[in-house]
């Protein structure tokens, strides 16, 4: 399915090799560190350490495209909406509206920090199960309920979305088709509170089954983590990375370009 985030997660790689633990620990970090940069220059330089990571991966090509794709889809409004109401001098006018070329800078700050993240975010997540990836999260000592939700959610996103293709499909069979009127909106409205009910009580099932497997809140599993020389190394790799960004942003270096374009 086009959600399913670790579908590659068997294709071998430096970063799929990587124990999860640090991986997850180490990029985030470097995410974080992204995510404070103020100055384009090294955004881009961000965006390509980001490309970088994702290309030592060996993911497709079309798979990670297909996820960007909802991205940029988002992230293009804001080369519209930041330029035409940035509140400052502009530098002159479209059709009557008012274009400040630090909004344009600040919009192109925010699509190139997105990306990077969202390349990283696919390295950590689809270079390894996404449920070992929660395992190393709670090994981290990130809240179990939290890591239990994370798990629960993109574990049933598919059910969800299974069932209601399932619910539309049969609706077509017997004649359906959507019109903009009131019974199209009864008959969405009916749909959407069939597939409420539907959920909640596949939700009471599933929890009584993990209770009568014995679940006590923890998640419990065979698999173990077991790190070597070289994911330490990878980590401080990108630790000294990520704080050689934030310093460099940090310094002044570009101080003068920031006040015009940069």
């Amino acid at each position: 399915m086009a959600l399913d985030i670790d579908r590659f997660a068997n294709v071998a790689s430096p970063v799929q090799r990587w124990d999860p633990r640090f991986k997850i620990a180490a990029l985030m970090f470097l995410i974080v560190c992204i995510a404070l940069l103020k100055t384009l220059p090294v955004a881009a330089v961000a965006f390509g350490i980001a490309a970088l990571i994702l290309l030592s991966t060996a993911l497709p090509l079309h798979f990670v495209s297909h996820g960007l794709t909802f991205v940029v889809v988002f992230l293009l409004p804001f080369f519209v909406v930041m330029p035409l109401t940035y509140p400052g001098e502009p530098a002159f006018t479209i059709i009557g509206l008012p274009f400040a070329w630090e909004g344009l800078r600040i919009a192109s700050l925010i699509f190139i920090k997105a990306l990077s993240v969202v390349l990283i975010s696919f390295a950590v997540f689809g270079s390894s199960r996404f449920d070992v990836s929660m395992l190393a999260l709670q090994r981290l000592k990130c809240p179990p309920l939290i890591v239990q939700m994370l798990l629960f959610t993109y574990r049933y996103t598919f059910v969800f979305l299974d069932e209601m293709r399932r619910m539309y499909t049969s609706m077509r069979a017997r004649g359906f088709v959507a019109h903009a009127d009131r019974k199209t909106l009864h008959v969405f409205g009916n749909f959407v509170g069939t597939l409420l009910v539907h959920s909640f009580e596949r939700t009471e099932r599933v929890y009584k089954a993990m209770l009568s497997k014995g679940y006590q809140g923890q998640l419990h599993s065979m698999v173990t983590f077991r790190a070597i020389p070289g994911d330490y190394v990878k980590a401080a790799i990108a630790l000294v990375i990520a704080l050689a960004l934030v310093i460099t942003d940090a310094s002044g270096v570009f101080a003068v370009a920031e006040r015009g374009w940069f």
